[in-house]
């Protein structure tokens, strides 16, 4: 972009009043991503100017203001989620307001602005570090993108009496996000403890009672109340056998649920006491619903 180009982009989102719109989360993002990325960064690697610094600082001012917009977004719609009036139906008709939920399944690994309208909303402080070293079959932490988690409430039809287990839950996301989905109780298995820690602050701070986190290996975790199981590949071979191992244990005292996604999908299909609701294909990447025998 030259100098006459930036400065019109400036004046053009100054002067469109519905980028400043609550509902327009999804333009709002994008703008204030070019802004940062293309047009500031882009002043910066230039020589310095008057004329430069002064589109910058109104590129700088238009970026604070978008961003005071979804400040005041949130935090409105987290009170409303504490007060309990935002929650089960009237949580995806709310992020239907600002996502077509239904225009498109991820058949590969990905993430859009639904994952940053949804770290925002329940997610509060930056990702802690990890503080303990991962043991042998452990796959480092990845976040479930948060299309795969509306998919997995649309295809799982959870009862009042589900129990819902969540294995390497990470910063809590999937739990947080099915229990505001469905109502469903909600429990996460998770080995690093300063991800514990703070998936419990954000489920606290969101007022969600029945969500909760324990701190601990999953070949020592006590499922006993679980009844739908889900594994984003948080671990493989032999301690995703072990794990295995436990469900099946518990599959003698009620039959339970497995869902999956990512590479540990391939290992859960062998198992002789399970059975998929359809027919797997080879795209590792997309939900497989298993039943126990």
């Amino acid at each position: 972009m030259n100098i006459a180009e930036i400065r019109s982009y400036i004046k053009d989102i100054e002067e469109n009043s519905s980028l400043f719109e609550e509902k327009n989360f999804d333009r709002r993002i994008e703008t204030i991503d070019f802004l940062e990325f293309h047009v500031i960064d882009q002043i910066e690697a230039r020589v310095e100017t008057r004329e430069l610094n002064l589109l910058k600082q109104r590129a700088e001012e238009v970026t604070v203001r978008l961003g005071q917009v979804d400040d005041i977004l949130f935090e409105k719609l987290r009170a409303n989620i504490r007060a309990g009036i935002c929650i089960v139906r009237a949580f995806k008709d709310l992020v239907n307001e600002y996502f077509d939920l239904d225009s498109k399944a991820l058949s590969t690994p990905g993430y859009d602005n639904l994952d940053l309208f949804i770290n925002r909303l329940i997610c509060f402080d930056t990702m802690p570090g990890q503080t303990k070293e991962l043991e042998t079959g452990m796959v480092f932490y990845q976040k479930t993108p948060a299309r795969i988690i509306f998919e997995l409430v649309k295809k799982c039809h959870f009862t009042n009496g589900d129990v819902f287990f969540d294995l390497g839950s990470g910063l809590g996301q999937v739990a947080i996000l099915l229990n505001l989905l469905t109502g469903v109780t909600a429990r996460g298995i998770e080995f690093e403890p300063a991800f514990c820690r703070y998936a419990q602050d954000c489920a606290a701070a969101l007022n969600l009672p029945e969500v909760t986190f324990i701190n601990t290996d999953a070949c020592k975790a006590d499922f006993s109340a679980g009844t739908v199981f889900f594994l984003y590949t948080p671990f493989t071979g032999e301690m995703l056998q072990d794990v295995l191992e436990l469900l099946r244990e518990e599959s003698k005292q009620r039959m339970i649920r497995i869902v999956t996604y990512g590479p540990c999908t391939e290992q859960v299909a062998q198992q002789s006491w399970l059975h998929p609701d359809s027919p797997l294909d080879n795209n590792i990447y997309r939900l497989a619903f298993f039943n126990s025998i």
